[in-house]
């Protein structure tokens, strides 16, 4: 993985790189791995991870076709 340091802005290359990473799933594979897991565990595991996508494909495809309220956006946080 690269990335560019423009103008010896360190602090906004980390930023850029740790962003890239959470997205890419390293933090999340890290943590898993530091411990052993059972395989009967991981089973549980990856189960309850495939149900919790299944349902919140339910709720999208749902929202889509009108059958629930679409999520209220969020209030800026500067606006009061």
């Amino acid at each position: 993985m690269q990335v560019l340091v423009r103008d010896n802005n360190v602090d906004q290359a980390l930023r850029v790189l740790k962003k890239k990473l959470q997205r890419e799933g390293v933090f999340r594979e890290m943590k898993a791995r530091r411990a052993y897991e059972k395989p009967s565990e991981a089973r549980v595991r990856e189960k309850k991870e495939a149900i919790r996508r299944m349902k919140k494909l339910a709720r999208k495809s749902a929202q889509r076709e009108g059958l629930l309220p679409a999520p209220r956006p969020k209030a800026a946080a500067g606006k009061r």
